[in-house]
């Protein structure tokens, strides 16, 4: 009998450490940081929202980085902003506003914007500086994007200003807490620089609790976001070769920022599908044969480029298209149609492209098509 009722106030215990737990606000603390000074404040900010015991913090990055100190920390997606009942913001002051990697975070949220998806929830703000000069513009400048999505932005008022040591300079505004990185002999972030930020979050977590659920949460729809490309790719019985290997000292893709650069010729099983001018050696159905065959070889290196994730994949930016063909042929477009086609069937509007064709009077390992293309991408 004693063991039941030991069982009982167990389960009682967990169930009510369950829902005490889904009555707390969540809260995200986003951040990019170049050197670790942001991820640093990230720290306090994050032990600030779960001081009182009203809110959970969670610490996730924008971008993955290569700063060893960051490289666990998890990377957010735009999809799940919504899904918190307060979101702090952390980058570096980049010359009087907001980093490049946090502002290319918020260039991809045009769709929470137009779904008014993050409307109401509350937003603080924290950045890490250099010299401190034009933080609080670069506060400001935080803001205004925050603000074009309606969040509630929540400043940091003058809490904490009185016991901080006045005697070396500290990064504190009313707008949120920086911190001074660029200071020479002096710990950055100071400890009143991690008490501030501290204060900013214990006092976040208060607001985003007392709004939690005076906003309904608006399910957003990612427009072809949530495609399965796999099954995409199935269910029109499209199938990716094998991802051809360099036949010299070059890479199968090259990816700068955000764009994806990609040569393909018609190889197919390891030999050229139907190699030879147009014309001479083969006609327009077999050059087409190989055309669609060189659009999927880009497809598959593309598949790769995105570490087996085409979902990532926001547009097809360019295909050109050049065919091994006589001086006098005039009907390359014909032949291109069909890798436009194919890109378009698998990405729908994301696929279509600017183009260009145009003939050669030979083509590499004989082939009689050869495509580049450009993808743009997360």
């Amino acid at each position: 009998m004693k063991k039941l009722c030991s069982l009982f106030v167990l389960i009682l215990i967990f169930n009510i450490n369950n829902i005490m737990a889904q009555n707390k606000a969540k809260v995200l603390v986003l951040i990019y940081s170049d050197n670790g000074g942001t991820y640093e404040l990230a720290k306090e900010i994050a032990k600030g929202i779960e001081s009182k015991d009203n809110a959970t913090a969670v610490i996730k990055q924008v971008k993955e980085s290569t700063n060893q100190k960051l490289k666990n920390i998890p990377i957010a997606t735009v999809d799940e902003l919504p899904n918190y009942d307060g979101i702090a913001f952390g980058s570096p002051v980049y010359f009087g506003n907001i980093s490049t990697g946090m502002s290319e975070f918020l260039s991809k949220t045009v769709n929470l914007w137009t779904h008014h998806s993050l409307e109401g929830i509350p937003a603080t703000v924290f950045m890490s500086a250099g010299s401190g000069a034009g933080k609080e513009l670069a506060i400001q400048s935080f803001w205004n994007s925050l603000a074009v999505h309606g969040m509630v932005l929540v400043s940091n008022g003058i809490r904490g200003y009185e016991g901080i040591n006045k005697s070396i300079p500290q990064g504190n505004t009313v707008l949120g807490v920086t911190s001074l990185n660029s200071l020479k002999d002096v710990e950055r972030p100071t400890p009143d620089e991690r008490q501030l930020a501290y204060l900013q979050g214990q006092n976040f977590a208060k607001i985003s609790f007392a709004l939690k659920d005076s906003t309904r949460k608006k399910e957003v729809v990612m427009e072809e976001k949530t495609k399965n490309f796999d099954e995409i790719l199935k269910e029109k019985n499209i199938i990716l070769p094998q991802v051809p290997k360099p036949a010299g000292n070059y890479q199968p893709f090259v990816r700068t920022g955000n764009l994806i650069f990609i040569n393909q010729v018609a190889l197919k099983e390891g030999k050229i599908l139907n190699g030879g001018k147009l014309g001479v050696g083969v006609d327009e159905q077999q050059v087409k044969e190989a055309t669609k065959v060189t659009m999927l070889n880009v497809l598959s290196v593309l598949k790769e480029a995105v570490n087996g994730d085409l979902s990532k994949v926001r547009q097809c930016v360019q295909l050109t298209g050049i065919f091994n063909t006589k001086d006098d042929y005039t009907k390359h477009a014909d032949l291109m149609n069909v890798a436009s086609d194919l890109v378009v069937e698998v990405f729908g509007e994301k696929g279509k492209h600017a183009r260009a064709t145009y003939g050669a009077s030979s083509i590499p390992v004989n082939s009689s098509v050869e495509i580049q293309a450009i993808f743009e991408v997360e």
